[in-house]
């Protein structure tokens, strides 16, 4: 590469982010890192009539969380800034007159109202070479006309001329050559009447002005491109055009179109990075992080969600991603969402993490269900004893809250059928050994009490599960002996008396 690259993520404030825009943050962090350049972020903020309170806020967090901070940004600052679009509004006018007086952009007159009107009288309407002739703009008014309304301030637009019949040709890192038809694309609106650029003016103008070498994004703007590549060549020369990869979309479950919202809604599963509420309607949409996801593990999920490094490896650090990461390994071709698959990989992460790393969030966990840890030493032990049974991060609290208070209900159902006097007895006489015991550890529990049952003539797997549920509760959980070394003895002895009290009732 011939100078360090410069790629940018550039998402509007208009709600929660969804898996698909983390995936091309992801795309572009690791091609940056990976070849040594810059990664920024800027907010597409022009379409004031979709913003959202709070957005702009929450893109930040998830960055955060998900361990992807830019190099630039409107909170970092940065050499290209300012960072937010609103805040670039005087830039971008200049240029869109500029390519009016080049004869490759026209001012439109119509209102909204004769709008609706065309697409009422024609269907599928497109303001275009085929109709532009009919509207009220400065091609069919002459020019003492539209200087005139320009004088007097009429509202208007700037849209782009699109030439006929020529072919618009780029090549995309991920599809190759990609060709359009001129003619089949509609004049876009490059300035609208407040002021604000489109994205279509914004992006391009932008890109030339903060130096971007390479631009990613989904492949739902491949058809804005032939309107980006002209107005690449009209303001600053095609030469100068970043590289461009359009990323394929992430796919509902079934591959049967883009995963939304509302999939995962009907499915039961996130599709945003982190918990969303709505400031308009308080309507609260649940994220990967909330739901009991490593950040780790949800950024390797979706790497290779679109994407493999021609191994049969699946599990990546970070580092291990940048250092693999190519554009040409990217797939053409969308990619199903699996929540299962997304699930083993956390399922990987928490087993191969250190308990440190999740401690404080589990701690977090178990403190709004009401129990309150104070000893970190034992959390961690209990952490360790039980990661390998956990996928998501609240099933650490289903795992292991009775390490730190006495099960309410004790299921005794498949204890009851097959209780006798000798295995009373036995537990009687595992009470007495146990509390005269000096060796609280796992290994020597264990010894003891298949030498109280051998001594009973009672088979140990006939008394571990009543073991088990004396202490737990149920069915469930780690090796027994390793929960009693964590209880300690008193707290052992007091569940062993407390069940063995309701079962002789």
């Amino acid at each position: 590469m011939d100078k360090k690259p410069r790629v940018r993520f550039a998402p509007s404030p208009t709600g929660g982010l969804h898996i698909g825009g983390v995936r091309t943050v992801l795309y572009n962090y690791l091609f940056a890192k990976k070849h040594g350049g810059d990664f920024v972020l800027r907010i597409e903020d022009t379409d004031q009539t979709r913003f959202v309170e709070g957005a702009e806020t929450y893109i930040y967090q998830c960055l955060d969380w998900c361990g992807l901070k830019p190099d630039e940004s409107p909170l970092l600052g940065g050499p290209y800034g300012p960072y937010r679009q609103s805040e670039r509004k005087p830039i971008y006018r200049k240029y869109a007159e500029q390519l009016v007086a080049d004869g490759k952009a026209y001012y439109a007159f119509d209102t909204s109202t004769e709008l609706e009107a065309k697409r009422k009288e024609i269907s599928n309407f497109q303001y275009s070479q085929s109709t532009r002739s009919a509207m009220k703009n400065s091609l069919t008014l002459g020019e003492p006309e539209t200087k005139k309304m320009l004088s007097e301030n009429v509202p208007h637009v700037i849209r782009i001329k699109m030439p006929p019949e020529e072919e618009i040709k780029f090549t995309d890192m991920i599809r190759g050559e990609v060709t359009f038809n001129s003619t089949l694309v509609d004049d876009k609106v490059l300035l609208k009447a407040d002021g604000m650029p489109t994205y279509h003016l914004a992006v391009v103008v932008d890109d030339f002005l903060m130096k971007i070498t390479h631009a990613f994004r989904g492949e739902e703007w491949l058809p804005s491109a032939p309107v980006h590549v002209l107005l690449w060549r009209y303001l600053f020369g095609e030469e100068n055009m970043p590289q461009w990869a359009h990323l394929p979309l992430i796919l509902k479950p079934d591959g049967n179109g883009k995963l939304s919202k509302r999939d995962g809604d009907r499915l039961g599963f996130p599709v945003f990075a982190m918990d969303w509420k709505d400031p308009k309607t308080n309507e609260l949409t649940t994220g990967f992080k909330e739901r009991g996801f490593l950040p780790e593990a949800f950024i390797n999920m979706l790497a290779v969600l679109g994407w493999n490094d021609g191994s049969e490896q699946e599990l990546f650090t970070l580092d291990e991603l940048t250092e693999k990461f190519s554009m040409e390994r990217v797939h053409k071709g969308g990619a199903k969402f699996n929540y299962e698959k997304a699930k083993w990989f956390n399922h990987e992460w928490i087993k191969r993490s250190a308990v440190d790393d999740y401690k404080s969030m589990v701690k977090e966990m178990f403190s709004e269900k009401n129990i309150i840890i104070t000893d970190e030493e034992k959390l961690k032990r209990v952490l360790e004893l039980v990661k390998d049974r956990c996928t998501l991060l609240p099933d650490f609290v289903q795992q292991s809250s009775f390490f730190f208070q006495t099960p309410e209900n004790i299921d005794l159902s498949p204890i009851k059928p097959k209780w006798d006097d000798k295995k009373n007895q036995f537990f009687i006489e595992l009470i007495r050994t146990y509390e005269l015991t000096n060796q609280w550890q796992a290994e020597a529990l264990e010894n003891e009490f298949k030498e109280i049952a051998a001594a009973s003539q009672i088979k140990p797997g006939d008394v571990l599960l009543p073991f088990r549920i004396m202490l737990v509760g149920g069915k469930f959980g780690p090796g027994v002996f390793d929960i009693a070394a964590i209880l300690g003895k008193e707290e052992t002895i007091h569940r062993i008396k407390q069940a063995l009290g309701s079962i002789n009732q």
